[in-house]
């Protein structure tokens, strides 16, 4: 890589594996305020910054032993430079608990013209001083999202580039400021399509993905992979098992991520907690294909369903919203080892948490 050093190559590197660190994962605490405000309506709290700012001073100040499976965290601007009650700021009392700090760079997606209400994501107009400001203050890798659509001829192929490249430029202008880059090409899981179909529209897009990370010179050592698990449609009349989707999902990777990556990190993609859980296990147990990457997870609604049920918008409750918290954090830990039986779905039971369209 001409344009890094190898001081700079190390420091990317170092970055990324203590992400994926064995039985480790991240917690995804960068719902945009429009988002964050839906899952405050839930428990029935207002949208404002005291309620966002206590609800995540609730995520931020859970128990020590979080850290045992949560190795970093992805925050919101808002939440990256808060503070809790007693003036610590956000990003410090994280570092303080050996938990690295991330920031969501993308602003938001935007429709395509001529195509069927595919989109791409903004944010790169100024990237490279937003990146080297939130790299002053702490964070350590990014994230970046991109959304296609399967169906009704979607995605098409200017979708599937025009988000590859976008993909790349993020990533690179991170590597030049620092910062890992996690590259996130979710395929939505809206639609009633099969899994073979989302296996093979997954290959498609991860492949066109890789090729433009290296035709932007991207260190592939430097970066993750936020993809979405192979798994049906959510309108399938069809049900798979958790031993089905990480077999599709394992087949996906090995024919386009290459093993130069340190990571993939899933998105749970509107999953149950349990079930998000019960597939990120199996998919650590397939036997027959190559795994040479770790296989973790970064779950925001996975890991939060249950914490905000439980809390409820209550002082009284945070310590059982926190152990809740730790409990799914644990859980996904030992998922990401293969090695968790399942011992009950939390406060939130198994219910479902897909949205459709969803936007953040």
């Amino acid at each position: 890589m001409p344009y890094l050093t190898a001081e700079q190559q190390n420091e990317l590197r170092e970055i990324a594996e203590a992400i994926v660190a064995p039985g480790k994962g991240l917690l995804a605490a960068d719902e945009s305020t429009g988002s964050i405000g839906k899952r405050l309506a839930t428990i029935g709290l207002e949208n404002t910054e005291p309620n966002r700012q206590a609800y995540r001073q609730l995520l931020f100040t859970a128990d020590a032993s979080m850290s045992d499976a949560i190795s970093g965290v992805i925050l919101f601007d808002e939440t990256f430079w808060q503070k809790t009650d007693d003036g610590t700021p956000f990003v410090e009392l994280l570092k303080s608990k050996n938990i690295i700090p991330g920031i969501k760079l993308d602003t938001g997606m935007v429709e395509l013209l001529g195509t069927n209400a595919e989109t791409t994501t903004q944010g790169l107009d100024g990237l490279g001083d937003r990146c080297a400001n939130y790299k002053k203050n702490g964070a350590q890798f990014a994230k970046w999202r991109c959304a296609l659509k399967i169906g009704d001829g979607r995605p098409s192929q200017t979708a599937i580039i025009e988000n590859a490249n976008v993909l790349a430029r993020y990533a690179s202008i991170c590597q030049l400021n620092g910062i890992v880059p996690i590259v996130e090409p979710e395929i939505l899981p809206d639609g009633e399509h099969t899994l073979e179909v989302t296996q093979a529209v997954t290959e498609k897009v991860l492949a066109a993905v890789y090729k433009a990370l290296s035709d932007h010179n991207v260190f592939l050592e430097g970066t993750l992979l936020k993809p979405n698990m192979v798994t049906a449609g959510f309108q399938c009349p069809t049900q798979y098992t958790p031993e089905q989707n990480a077999l599709a999902t394992v087949t996906a990777l090995s024919r386009t991520v290459p093993p130069a990556v340190p990571g993939v990190t899933f998105l749970s993609g509107g999953q149950s907690e349990e079930n998000a859980t019960l597939n990120l296990n199996s998919i650590n147990q397939v036997k027959g294909v190559r795994r040479p990457w770790a296989l973790t997870f970064s779950y925001g609604r996975a890991l939060q369903a249950s914490v905000l049920k439980a809390w409820a918008g209550k002082p009284e409750n945070i310590p059982a919203a926190q152990q809740e918290l730790v409990k799914r954090a644990k859980s996904n830990g030992l998922a990401a080892l293969g090695k968790y039986v399942s011992s009950g779905a939390g406060v939130a039971g198994d219910e479902s948490l897909f949205e459709k369209n969803r936007v953040y």
